[in-house]
């Protein structure tokens, strides 16, 4: 792999997946190995991320736009921070399909987010039609400048970007590398163009049907620092070959 100066990431989104059980398996499994080189990170359902220890770092996978209140179901930035996340998935595309999410959304999100402490990881992605009907760049930068219009571009330092290709999550389709590559790199240009110093220096994770079959390979590319890591996750062995992937 390139040596590059941007530690890499591996984030497990486990969705509304797991149980007690697999908490322990998962910390056993990574337990026993030096995963010194790279950032692990959980993102289990909301009722396990008080069972984990200091193994890996937490993240929810979604959080409220709103502070407290009369908001029934919802959690706020500032109840992840006190229950230990580090971070936050952001913006993710079922999310946003399945209860409306728009950019504008996102972006708030992501200002309440870093204004609690959290490390938002903000995703971004098309689907097929978008990708095949040749919208899919402008379509990437709709979602990035919602969310550097509301916070601005330094915010940007403090942030993880996760491209997720819709028409790849759980289907078992995966973007080449080289596609992988061309987005990200579009990506880190996009805001390049605001600030060149933040560009160079942004994680951008790949999401999408990523297994220990394809981590290495896609994990080489120059501007994919790592993964955001759906089914794959709720298997502590591939979950462990992934981030072994992700030496650099």
């Amino acid at each position: 792999m390139q040596i590059l100066s941007r530690r890499p990431i591996v984030a497990g989104n486990w969705k509304m997946n797991g149980n007690k059980s697999l908490v322990s398996l998962l910390e056993d499994k990574l337990a026993h190995e030096d995963l010194s080189h790279l950032d692990v990170v959980i993102c289990p359902p909301f009722p396990y991320l008080g069972l984990f220890g200091d193994t890996v770092s937490l993240g929810a996978q979604n959080m409220s736009m709103h502070d407290s209140g009369a908001h029934t179901g919802e959690v706020s930035a500032s109840m992840l921070q006190e229950t230990g996340c580090s971070y936050v998935i952001l913006g993710h595309s079922e999310r946003r399909a399945d209860h409306a999410e728009t950019n504008e959304i996102v972006a708030l999100k992501v200002e309440k987010a870093l204004a609690a402490g959290l490390t938002p990881i903000l995703c971004v992605g098309e689907t097929e039609e978008i990708r095949d009907g040749g919208n899919l760049f402008a379509f990437l930068a709709e979602q990035i400048d919602a969310v550097e219009q509301q916070i601005g571009i330094l915010q940007f330092a403090h942030i993880v970007l996760a491209y997720e290709p819709i028409w790849a999550i759980g289907t078992g389709k995966t973007a080449s590398p080289e596609q992988a590559q061309e987005v990200h790199q579009f990506l880190r240009e996009h805001l390049a163009k605001k600030n060149s110093d933040i560009a160079t220096k942004i994680n951008i994770l790949y999401g999408g049907s990523v297994k220990g079959s394809n981590a290495k390979e896609l994990f080489s590319q120059q501007d994919v620092d790592g993964g955001l890591i759906g089914g794959a996750s709720l298997n502590p062995e591939d979950f462990l070959s992934i981030c072994l992937a992700a030496k650099q």
